[in-house]
Parts: structure tokens; sequence; C-alpha cells
């Protein structure tokens, strides 16, 4: 029996869910502590321009990470149901056969996005002072495409095997070695722009190392072994993802979408004001995900195991949690807005000013995040793919632009702060009065 099978037959599900959470959040938070780590140093070591410019560079980490996820949630949660089923032997070739798919899909991106760096750069909304960093900052991510798919997918399956201390673990070597190599390739060496994009993607390869410890395991269920391939387990796995790939692509078409409405509504001033704002929202992006990365395992395996009680339990407990995070991470926005926008190395009170409003808008949106990623993870533990899609779709993409639309004309900037409030919160409106009733009576 593996180590997850123990766990999650014999423990209540309470004692569970904070065994999965704790180090899944910390995490989690340490994964998106590598892209906050490059603003900071690169907003005080080289400047505000520099710091723009890898904040446009964004998206590459959310194309290279949602593909991740398309594979690596995907293929985790067919790995937990099949344990739960104890069918072992599908779940190793699920996991060999996600591993593969991972590589020759990076593989694919890294070569395609290093020839059109330039532009993408321009795609992302880079102008003539920002194109060249920009440049320089894709292509040492694209380089190292592979490295960085491996270490997303493989982190989900190690935690899905029983093991998220160790996931846990690979991301805080990860994370400190970035704070090293950041101070030492911009502020020694100068590499500048390139050296926070070394900086970022050495330490990944660091991270994905410790989570190979996890095969030296004698209770690991993950083998990989000789692939048979079945069309019917790679559909799944796609299906089974594809809410997670839309949630962190989306995330790319937020920052997009945000770019070119503060360019068009404040100027590089907004820029420079929304670039603080986007590394914190990173960070706290990060820790929803973790709230659903958590409970994913737990679903999965309960459901193919039959315990339809643990499941509502699960969903109960990780509704309170994810409320609770939103209530702290807004009450921190308010009351320390302006030191958060102080550790970037802000240059001008105009764009610090526009920062700190932004921060105390923005951040209302996290009240109903948790709320939103905690029913968008249920749907797709449980195959119900469609309803995660639907869900995801609503808050990231569909609301959200025509939030980005219609309340800047209305309120200018305030509104573009505003428009992820809305749609976070008209999301989790309805899922609390439509979904939740029915989640807890069909379960």
């Amino acid at each position: 029996m593996s180590i997850a099978e123990q766990r999650l037959l014999n423990q209540s599900v309470t004692k569970s869910f904070f065994q999965y959470l704790f180090p899944t959040l910390i995490g989690m938070m340490l994964m998106s502590a590598n892209i906050v780590i490059d603003g900071i140093f690169v907003g005080n070591g080289v400047g505000s321009i520099a710091l723009a410019s890898v904040n446009i560079a964004v998206p590459v980490w959310s194309i290279l990470i949602s593909v991740s996820l398309l594979i690596g949630v995907g293929g985790g949660t067919l790995y937990s149901i099949t344990t739960g089923e104890r069918d072992t032997g599908r779940a190793k070739q699920v996991f060999s056969i996600s591993m593969v798919i991972t590589t020759l899909i990076m593989a694919v991106i890294g070569i395609t996005g290093y020839l059109a760096a330039e532009s993408l750069a321009r795609l992302f909304g880079a102008n003539d002072e920002t194109l060249q960093y920009t440049v320089d900052y894709l292509k040492i991510i694209f380089m190292w495409a592979p490295i960085v798919g491996w270490e997303a997918a493989l982190s989900i399956f190690v935690r899905n095997d029983g093991s998220p201390k160790l996931a846990m673990s690979g991301l805080i070597i990860s994370a400190l070695l970035n704070i090293v190599l950041n101070y030492w390739m911009i502020f020694i060496l100068e590499m500048e722009v390139t050296g926070a994009a070394l900086a970022s993607v050495i330490a990944t390869a660091a991270g994905l190392m410790v989570y190979t410890f996890h095969f030296l395991k004698k209770d690991a269920g993950l083998k990989f072994v000789r692939l048979k391939w079945k069309k019917d387990d790679v559909v799944t796995v796609g299906k089974l993802g594809f809410p997670n790939f839309l949630s962190e692509a989306g995330t790319g078409l937020f920052v997009v979408g945000y770019n070119i409405a503060l360019a068009y509504y404040a100027g590089t001033t907004g820029l420079a004001a929304f670039s603080v704002i986007n590394y914190l929202h990173t960070f706290v992006f990060l820790a929803f995900i973790g709230i659903g990365t958590s409970i994913q395992p737990m679903i999965s395996f309960y459901y193919g195991a039959k315990k339809y009680e643990k499941i509502k339990a699960t969903v109960k407990i990780a509704e309170l949690t994810g409320i609770s995070i939103g209530v702290l991470f807004l009450a921190i926005g308010w009351i320390a807005a302006g030191s958060l926008v102080s550790i970037f190395g802000v240059e001008t009170e105009e764009i610090r000013q526009l920062a700190i409003k932004g921060i105390r808008l923005f951040f209302i949106g996290y009240l109903f995040m948790g709320v939103n990623f905690v029913y968008m993870t249920y749907y797709q533990s449980i195959a119900l793919i469609k309803q995660s899609i639907g869900i995801t779709l609503a808050r990231g993409v569909i609301l959200l632009i025509a939030a980005l639309i219609v309340l800047p004309a209305w309120l200018g900037t305030t509104g573009v702060w505003l428009a992820l409030p809305f749609a976070e919160g008209l999301t989790a409106v309805v899922l609390l009065v439509f979904a939740r009733r029915g989640v807890m009576k069909q379960v």
C-alpha cells in the first residue's frame, strides 16, 4: 500500500487536509517567490524600466506552467483516482505517459519561443524602452523550458503520491538558491535582466533534483514503466488538466489585459505601478492554487474509493480556509500597502501612490478567489470537467475582460483595479448560491 493510500484511508479528513495544506501552501508561495524575488532584485538593482520589462515577460511563466499543469494536474488527478481504485498498474502508466508528454511539449514550446522571442515581447506589450530587456528574459526562460515543465509536473505527482513535505522542500531550496543567485548575478556580475532569468531557471533545476529523492522511498507509488500508449488515458489526462491550463493561461491573459488597460489610462506610470501589484498577485494567486492543489489528491482518491462523506467534509474545510486566507491578504493589503510598494524600489512618488491605491482596491478580489478555486478543483477532481471549465472561464476570461472594458470607461484607473474583484466576486456569489447546495447533496 502506497503512502497516499495509508494516509487517506486511515486518517480523519481534517488531519489529512492540513498535512497536505501546510506543505503545499508554503511550497506554492515559495514558487511564486522565485518570480517576486526577480522583481525585487531587478527593481532595486537595475531600475523601473527593467522591472516593467520583466513584468511584461511574466506571461512566459504562465505559458510554461499552464502546459505543465495541463499534464501534471490531469495526470495527477487520474493517478489518484486509479490509486483509490487500487489499480496500481494503470497509475504507473499514467505517470510515465504524463512525464513523456511533458518532455515533448516543452521541447517544442522552448524552441519555438526562443526563435520568436522578439515577436512575443511585442505581443505581451513591450515598447521601445522595454523591448531588449524583455527579449533577454524571454530567451533564457524558453531555453530552459523542459526543466521548468519537469519541475512543475513532478512536484504535483510527488504531492499526489503522499509526499507533500518533499514537494515543499524542493520549493524551499529553489527559493533560497534564487535569492543567492539573483544577488550574485545582478549586483556582483551586473548581468541585469539576463541574470534574473538565469537565477530563476537554475533554482528551478535544483528543486527538480530534490523531487527525484521520492523515487528512493520503498513505499513510493511513482514508478517509470514501459509505455503502453492508450488513447483513453492520454485524452483523460488532457481533459482533467484542462481547467488548470485555462486558469494559468488566464493569468497570462490577465497580465496582458491589465497592461493594455493601464497603458491606455495611465501610461508608463500605470505599467510600473501594475508591475508591483502583479508581483504581489503572483505570490497570493499561487496561495489559492495551493488550496486547490491540497484538496485535489484527497477528493480524487475519495472519489475512486467511493468515500463520499469525506468529499463533503473536504469541501467544507477548504471553503473556510480559502475565505480566511482571503481576509488575511486583504487586511495585509490595506494596512501595509506602502511597505509592500517600497520593497520594489519604486523611483517616483506618482508611481508609488498609484500602486498603493491599486493594492487596496485589487486585493478585495482575494475575499472571493478561494471559494472559486475550491469549487473549480472539486468538479475537476471528480471528473466533471465542464463545470470546472465554466468556473475558470467565468472568473478568469469572460467576466474579467468585460470588467476591463466597462469599468475603466466609467471609473478610470479605479475601474482597472476593480476589474478582478468584480470578476471573482460575481463568480463566487453564483457558486455559493447555486452550486454549493448541489455539491453537498451530490456527495
